[in-house]
């Protein structure tokens, strides 16, 4: 139990290949109070999984790589099955600052059913590239979901018990953050945008898989044709 004792939280942390960081990630976030920490190995060929486990948290495995979105439903298919009253989603890699939980569960509590941090309603030095692709992303969302949000693709979100209840998804990849939008519209549920800090560094900037331009067009078509 984190000490907002009067909910039962769960931090999900989806990680493919984040051997070299997993423990200081999880250690941060335990050092903010939140312990009850689920991490979803999603078919690593390093030892992601043996270094979780070893930080005494939940670890669970995919045992084949099966996307992002995939490891993040697990993750949060688990904390249900645990009695999770708040879910809040946090990349692997490092990036996010564990500091900002606190601030996305204060928006929950302001009865929010999903919270989106967003790296760009706050000053960070963000890579040219990405913002430009975070717009792009941004502009396919709002035009095939309707919701215009400032940084569709973060992964840094908190989920309410009603949120958790009625969010019904289904694809497993990067696509998965903006089908997230389309649940928020098709449900009516109350939402709102945080600013979170980001830290990019070289290691997280090495994570080529997110980065590919080829990844983000199919990210795209596989948005339109589920549409």
């Amino acid at each position: 139990m984190s000490r907002t004792s009067r909910y039962n939280i769960f931090i999900v942390i989806p990680a493919y290949n984040e051997g070299a960081v997993i423990k200081n990630v999880i250690r941060e976030v335990k050092d903010t109070g939140f312990n009850q920490i689920i991490v979803v190995d999603d078919g690593s060929t390093d030892e992601t999984f043996l270094h979780a486990k070893k930080q005494k948290v939940i670890a669970l495995r995919h045992i084949l790589n099966r996307g992002k979105g995939a490891a993040v439903k697990t993750g949060i298919e688990g904390a249900k099955m645990l009695g999770a009253d708040i879910v809040v989603t946090f990349d692997g890699d490092g990036q996010h600052d564990p500091k900002d939980i606190s601030k996305l569960l204060a928006e929950i509590r302001k009865n929010h059913d999903v919270v989106l941090g967003s790296r760009f309603l706050k000053k960070n030095k963000i890579p040219w590239f990405k913002v430009v692709a975070n717009f792009v992303g941004n502009f396919f969302t709002w035009l095939i979901y309707g919701i215009w949000v400032s940084d569709s693709q973060s992964g840094f979100r908190a989920y309410s018990k009603r949120a958790l209840r009625l969010i019904d998804t289904t694809h497993d990849r990067y696509e998965y953050d903006s089908e997230i939008i389309r649940e928020i519209a098709r449900h009516s549920l109350k939402y709102t945008e945080i600013p979170i800090k980001v830290r990019y560094t070289s290691y997280s900037m090495s994570k080529i898989h997110k980065q590919s331009f080829v990844n983000g067009i199919k990210t795209v078509v596989r948005m339109i044709i589920s549409s």
